[in-house]
């Protein structure tokens, strides 16, 4: 009678799992906008750069939440910010360079105060509050100062984890929050300690990975709504790591808040949309070489996958990434490589990570492949990191005067790219003279070369790893999802 009773259990869990692996998502998700033809003005790229000077100091200038804090103060009417970290943990680390969670809970406060009738919301991920076992200071201030914080739902989204999640799913996450089952808190060390549940819950490595701000902004007597994606986040942990964004003033507006209610409604909360005199956009004198694009979850992959495609002999592509494992953009750049397209790649070297040291899985054998396996038209370089991560998620193409580049939360790997988790990206095109995309390529050129007598990277063989084990560790991880990329 047991075995009977354990074998239907293990049939319940391989369906179930399944079932997460292949389920809907929900409607409104994988979304591909309307492409905008823009004002080159109104597009905006930014950059927080991490580097070591001449002295062999570290330096960390940054952008980024600078107009994150710079669009809040702005603010008349509506506040609309959705990003995966937004909490003070340090892991192991003890200090970090930028309290960026509490600045922006402090900006957000400030602004209610100022101006009750403000709408402010705040959507974000369950890590914060370690899946239900620690309670969130900086929500709990937020909620207090009547902004309301909406968790995202994941169990409404595909488990990637698809052999842990089934068992998950059938037994786990009924299991009662015991306050006095503690455990040690990885996320910080220095925080109180967690319970099992908030660890069983974490094993399904899925996530909210969106990183975005929309506001209004005040133009004379007008009022017009902007958006910010980037690849940062309001993390004391992440607070010296190298990320990018881009700015769109009066586009896109529409295209976030329909995907971000998405999220609100499949999270049973509500979801407030601005009201407002919004800005017409008159071109009429202007010159319109720029358009703009929208994308989320594996319309994003698709994108990705078009853009390389579409490159020939002598076109260039220009990436700098976190993490890349995804097999079929592997392939591509593979292939792309063969066509004769001149491709330089920078990477995290997957070394650090908050105050914990990690093994390079999986950019290091990504490089390897690239590496060993092509016609020598691809070159590579790692981020000299020393602590923080080389936090970008940037690809630029050019292909003779058609210019283009991608950017925003999504890494390139299966979690990422799949419909597994909730990413938020924009797409960019336009010429040589397009402001936006001139100046990400300013900033990849200025990594790739170490100018300024700043040391931002350094060459292949630094971290140059070609081990067979760590290889087919790397597949099996990203084939499986038993994996945190």
């Amino acid at each position: 009678m047991f075995k009977k009773v354990i074998s239907w259990l293990i049939l319940l869990c391989l369906v179930i799992s399944l079932y997460g692996l292949i389920k809907a998502i929900p409607e409104g998700l994988n979304q591909t906008s309307t492409v905008y033809e823009v004002n080159d003005k109104d597009v905006q790229f930014l950059a927080d750069r991490t580097y070591l000077n001449k002295n062999g100091e570290r330096i960390s200038e940054q952008q980024i939440f600078d107009e994150v804090l710079a669009m809040i103060k702005g603010a008349n009417h509506y506040i609309l910010i959705d990003m995966f970290l937004y909490n003070s943990f340090l892991g192991t680390a003890t200090t970090s360079h930028r309290q960026l969670a509490n600045e922006l809970t402090q900006a957000l406060m400030d602004k209610k105060k100022q101006q009750p009738e403000i709408i402010i919301q705040v959507i974000s991920d369950p890590i914060n509050n370690i899946y239900g076992g620690y309670e969130s200071q900086h929500f709990k201030n937020l909620s207090e100062n009547n902004i309301p914080v909406i968790l995202t739902d994941l169990t409404a989204l595909r488990d990637s984890n698809p052999l842990y999640s089934g068992l998950w799913r059938t037994i786990f996450q009924w299991l009662p929050e015991n306050k006095s089952e503690h455990l040690p808190n990885l996320f910080d060390a220095n925080q109180p300690n967690i319970s099992l549940v908030s660890y069983l819950n974490s094993l399904n490595f899925k996530a909210n990975h969106r990183k975005l701000i929309l506001t209004d902004y005040s133009e004379g007597e007008k009022t017009g709504l902007a958006v910010l994606i980037t690849s940062a986040n309001p993390h004391d942990g992440s607070s010296a790591h190298s990320n990018t964004a881009i700015r769109i003033n009066k586009h896109l507006w529409q295209d976030v808040l329909k995907s971000e209610s998405t999220v609100a409604h499949f999270s049973d909360s509500t979801f407030i949309e601005p009201k407002l005199n919004l800005i017409k956009d008159d071109n009429k004198d202007e010159i319109i070489n720029t358009k703009v694009q929208l994308l989320t979850e594996k319309a994003i992959k698709i994108k990705v996958l078009e853009m390389i495609n579409s490159l020939q002999e002598n076109d260039t592509l220009s990436m700098t990434m976190f993490y890349i494992s995804d097999r079929d953009i592997v392939k591509a750049l593979k292939k792309a490589d063969e066509r004769g397209v001149k491709i330089k790649l920078i990477f995290d070297p997957n070394k650090d990570a908050f105050g914990r040291e990690k093994n390079g899985i999986p950019n290091r054998q990504v490089a390897s492949e690239l590496i060993n396996n092509t016609k020598g038209n691809t070159e590579i370089r790692w981020c000299d990191t020393h602590g923080e991560q080389c936090h970008n998620k940037l690809m630029i193409i050019k292909q003779s005067d058609n210019h283009s580049l991608i950017q925003g939360s999504a890494n390139f790997t299966r979690r990422n790219l799949e419909n597994f988790n909730l990413e938020t990206d924009v797409f960019v095109s336009g010429t040589a003279s397009t402001t936006a995309i001139s100046d990400a390529q300013n900033f990849f050129n200025e990594l790739w070369g170490n100018k300024y007598e700043r040391t931002y990277t350094t060459e292949y063989k630094t971290y140059q790893d070609d081990s067979l084990s760590r290889k087919i560790l790397y597949l099996i991880t990203e084939f499986t999802g038993l994996s945190s990329y």
